[in-house]
């Protein structure tokens, strides 16, 4: 029974990608590289979204919501990740490992639910424009990102400590390079088919519910888009909701595969790799996409840039 709990007093081994050592050199330049990039992305969408007052609208406000949280993601796993790949010491503290697995769990249940919320407002956007600044009136654009936070966090608290009780009969050693759940599962010593069960649940709630509400109103967008007479009108309402479809591919294809299989299905190697792109790759690209398909966002970063030399 003791060797149950070694692992609150020892910590965990993140195993990474030790078993290939010419791998790790490499993978730290790329991943401080997209560290940077992330960091440097979603700050300027944060800050251009405070500093332009066009940028003052449900779309942007749910963008910074959305850029806020890939940096809360990346600055929860990447410093981990890159101090675990420049030396031999491998190690996470328990308190670490359970930070860390909250934090992951959280802010990807956040990322679910707050697409789903800029689903609706591109909905709103294109499908009711005439009523779109009385639909999406600030009182609701704060409650509808309260409710992808609280849902994210929600989530998370049922799913962290569950995970973390599981007993691992001694064994540390994480065949990961942060404590995710579908690995430290996979570490029990004991049946997890429960806890999988309720996995499940809970992600068809966090993760299939929002998606279905994504497909549904751009079902709606996709109807209303081919009522436009105008291919003018066309490819502007298709410009609104270009960046947000990329983003929902991207972030979906990665955690669907992730999430919603049996953990004596899942891939170790191909589990790393996917997660390796959800965690350095998409928060990194997200500003990007929506910089260079967005008017607005580049007009907005002009006007920042170019301030002191045109205006008195």
């Amino acid at each position: 029974m003791e060797n149950h709990n070694t692992s609150s007093f020892e910590g965990f081994i993140l195993v990474g990608f030790s078993d290939h050592p010419h791998l790790e050199l490499i993978l730290f330049v790329v991943i401080l590289t997209f560290y940077g990039l992330t960091l440097l992305g979603n700050m300027t969408i944060i800050l251009l979204s405070a500093l332009d007052s066009r940028l003052h609208t449900p779309m942007y406000f749910f963008l910074a919501n959305l850029s806020f949280l890939d940096l809360c993601f990346t600055m929860g796993t990447i410093p981990q990740m890159l101090y675990n790949l420049w030396g031999s010491d491998k190690t996470i503290s328990y308190l670490g490992c359970a930070i860390q697995l909250y934090f992951v769990l959280a802010l990807g249940g956040v990322e679910c639910v707050l697409l789903a919320v800029m689903a609706y407002d591109r909905y709103a956007a294109i499908c009711r424009p005439l009523h779109y600044t009385v639909i999406m009136h600030p009182r609701l654009c704060g409650q509808l990102a309260s409710v992808a936070w609280l849902s994210g966090f929600g989530n998370s608290l049922i799913m962290a400590p569950q995970t973390l009780m599981l007993p691992r009969c001694g064994h540390r050693r994480v065949n990961h390079f942060l404590c995710e759940m579908p690995a430290l599962i996979g570490m029990a010593c004991v049946d997890t088919m429960s806890l999988e069960a309720l996995a499940f649940a809970l992600a068809i709630f966090i993760i299939l519910t929002p998606l279905i509400l994504i497909l549904i109103s751009y079902g709606y967008i996709a109807r209303a888009v081919f009522r436009i007479k105008s291919a003018t009108g066309r490819k502007k309402a298709f410009n609104t909701c270009s960046s947000h479809l990329i983003v929902v591919s991207l972030f979906y294809g990665t955690i669907i595969y992730m999430y919603l299989q049996p953990a004596n299905t899942y891939s170790q190697h191909q589990g790393k790799f996917l997660t390796l792109f959800y965690t350095i790759v998409t928060p990194s690209v997200n500003p990007l996409i929506y910089t260079l398909r967005n008017k607005d966002v580049k007009e907005a970063m002009k006007k920042v840039l170019g301030k002191g030399g045109t205006e008195v």
